[in-house]
């Protein structure tokens, strides 16, 4: 028997990264997955992989600034499997780099519609569900930019992320009562897309290495088994944090 035997959850930006090794993982350890992001191929393929290895999985292509494709999301999970147990909004964006007086309003706009306003948009109609069957496990992907470790240029990156701070202890004060837990996830640096757009040379990734106590940056199977926990019954009395799976980053000074 697996971890998640039995659970459903939803896993947005599915496409790639932490949200595609999370989704294999926890349909590995016995849930049922329904995939989201906005690239439709790569979604596919994900299913299909899921499925040749014995999960059990389905995927709704989609931008989660839109409401409706939130309520569509747990729509199709009640239609496919009955339930929702697990809320995994992770999809997100780098944004827009520059000095902080010179990005845009677009720019900023962007950032905070799918980091912040996305994530809250998917937990605001998965935790009715998850209400209906004695509660469940709500994770958002934040990071450690903006709340132990700042760089410059990323600040509506960093906003938005910081944001979900915030709504994660919100939420978790709501419905903690009827068993629905709340916690963010805060990475340090992993190697998916987004780092390698943000660090391109072998200068960049040195440096972004040298940050963290381990002195080497995650893959994304390692953050899928930190969510994992948080998804689990593992961690049945933890609601409500900030968690940091940072590599050490925070505490580093060498």
């Amino acid at each position: 028997m697996g971890r998640l035997s039995g659970k459903v959850a939803i896993i947005t930006g599915a496409s790639s990264g932490i949200g595609r090794a999370t989704a294999k993982l926890f349909a590995a350890e016995g849930a049922k997955v329904i995939v989201s992001a906005r690239r439709t191929g790569e979604l596919n393929e994900l299913v299909a992989q899921i499925r040749a290895t014995g999960g059990e999985a389905c995927a709704l292509p989609g931008d989660v600034r839109s409401e409706d494709y939130a309520r569509a999301l747990v729509a199709l999970a009640v239609e496919r499997y009955g339930r929702l147990d697990i809320g995994f909004n992770n999809a997100g964006t780098l944004g827009e780099i520059a000095p902080s007086t010179d990005v845009s309003e677009a720019g900023w706009n962007e950032a905070i519609a799918i980091n912040l306003t996305g994530s809250f948009l998917g937990a605001k109609h998965q935790i009715p569900l998850m209400l209906k069957f004695g509660g469940g496990s709500v994770i958002f992907t934040s990071t450690f930019v903006g709340h132990t470790f700042a760089f410059p240029g990323v600040a509506a990156y960093a906003a938005s992320k910081s944001g979900l701070i915030g709504l994660t202890q919100v939420l978790a004060a709501e419905f903690g009562p009827q068993g629905v837990r709340v916690n963010a996830i805060l990475p340090g640096a992993v190697d998916t897309d987004m780092y390698r757009s943000m660090n391109n040379t072998a200068e960049s990734q040195a440096f972004v290495t040298s940050l963290h106590a381990l002195k080497r940056v995650a893959s994304p199977e390692e953050l899928a088994r930190s969510v994992l926990y948080l998804a689990s019954d593992d961690s049945a009395f933890v609601t409500g944090t900030a968690s940091l799976a940072d590599g050490g980053a925070s505490i580093t000074r060498t």
